[in-house]
């Protein structure tokens, strides 16, 4: 933890002043209503002072290969928190809920939480399309919720204030995606999504920033995530005449479509195939094939950056020796974190006072990566600039991260996951 001087910290309200006359950042206005306004607050018999965290992962579903990646980082940030008193002398208290990365799973699930359980606020959910559809709970709840992988480009703004999100939009990771795929000199490029808001967000953002490029997009084609068979989507792609096939989906659909590919003939050792995080993981290429994973050998792909270059934080070690796939880890710890300080700072577990206390914290005076070391600052009186496993927080757009570092990743001959080293990482602001 470190003190900036009176200098810098001049020097940082004239710009921040500057930025918010221009109308590009509003964290200051975020940090005075935080410290000004009393909110009234929603009880719904969950205000006892003890702060009662409710998680929405996939433990189930498409994305359910990845929940550990998801379910551990908090569990480590949990920890960590108590480990250091607890929030406003109390431990915290987790309930864990499933997503099922489904509108109708999840939202059965918020309701037990937050009726039932009582939660104060929530860690999740994983899925873009979810978070979409419980958006207006959040706000009418009045129950902060902070996701660590809904990329979305929708979500911006969405929750009247309530929802958060520490993985960069997909109106950023598309221009990224873009730039891989131009530095490979593919220029005529098909896109295959999910018809979702995840795959219909970020096709949108990736064929802007293709053409935008000099490349020709010959074809979006949009799939049914729940269908039974793809040959149909993928033969639109075909026929389109491509260099190059951008395929946005998760786990299990995703696997089907390149499946589909293969049968075609358009497969990663036919054509460059490129995808994002949803199709990330070590357990894709078995599900592809679990006779020969190397089938997905060749496929390359961008991802919110597990360990962003420039970032430090005790985090990163601590993750890596559970052996779990980093796949949107640090920030779903970031996600954790921030939610404990903003409960801290408030001095309350009232949802209301919570959201409005959280970008606060993103841009006080005094330098702390842990909560320990945030937590101390706080009850000196001073004002925090988190600075997060995931991203060190120097630009904040209300609810999300104005900046992106993705990471350039690949699968090998035996399907497991090469990410290229912190030097490619590309960066988007």
């Amino acid at each position: 933890m470190r003190r900036r001087s009176g200098l810098m910290c001049g020097l940082l309200l004239s710009m921040a002043l500057l930025a918010a006359a221009c109308g590009e950042d509003d964290t200051d206005t975020a940090t005075d209503s935080a410290t000004t306004t009393e909110a009234p607050g929603n009880d719904r018999g969950n205000v006892d002072g003890v702060l009662k965290i409710g998680t929405l992962v996939p433990q189930s579903g498409d994305l359910s290969a990845i929940v550990e990646s998801l379910s551990t980082p908090i569990d480590i940030a949990l920890k960590e928190i108590n480990d250091a008193g607890g929030v406003n002398g109390k431990p915290v208290e987790i309930v864990q809920g499933d997503d099922g990365t489904s509108p109708t799973v999840a939202e059965t699930t918020y309701g037990k939480l937050v009726n039932t359980d009582k939660v104060d606020l929530i860690i999740g959910p994983a899925p873009s399309g979810v978070a979409a559809k419980l958006a207006d709970a959040f706000g009418t709840d009045m129950v902060p919720a902070c996701s660590g992988s809904t990329t979305a480009a929708n979500l911006t703004g969405a929750g009247n204030g309530f929802f958060f999100r520490t993985a960069p939009p997909d109106s950023l990771q598309g221009p990224a995606l873009s730039q891989l795929i131009l530095g490979d000199s593919r220029t005529k490029v098909a896109i295959v999504a999910r018809n979702d808001d995840y795959g219909k967000g970020f096709s949108d953002a990736l064929a802007g920033a293709l053409e935008e490029g000099g490349a020709t997009v010959t074809a979006t084609v949009l799939y049914d995530p729940a269908g039974t068979s793809f040959d149909g989507d993928v033969q639109k792609a075909a026929d389109s005449g491509p260099d190059a096939v951008a395929v946005i989906g998760f786990n299990d659909d995703g696997a089907k479509i390149i499946n589909t590919m293969i049968g075609k003939n358009l497969g990663p050792s036919q054509i460059p195939i490129y995808t994002a995080d949803g199709m990330q993981g070590s357990k894709f290429g078995a599900t592809v094939d679990p006779a020969n994973p190397g089938k997905v050998a060749g496929i390359k792909g961008t991802a919110p950056a597990a360990s962003p270059a420039g970032v430090e934080s005790p985090f990163q070690a601590t993750f890596k020796a559970t052996g779990v796939d980093p796949i949107f880890s640090s920030y779903y710890y970031d996600c954790t974190i921030l939610m404990a300080l903003a409960s801290q700072s408030a001095k309350s577990d009232d949802g209301a006072k919570i959201q409005e206390a959280f970008a606060a914290n993103l841009a006080g005076d005094t330098d702390c990566d842990t909560f320990a070391d945030c937590k101390k600052a706080l009850e000196a009186g001073d004002t925090i600039h988190y600075r997060g496993a995931s991203s060190t927080f120097d630009k904040w757009a209300k609810t999300e991260p104005a900046t992106g570092a993705y990471e350039v990743w690949s699968y090998d001959a035996a399907g497991k996951v090469v990410t290229e080293p912190a030097d490619k990482q590309i960066k988007i602001s």
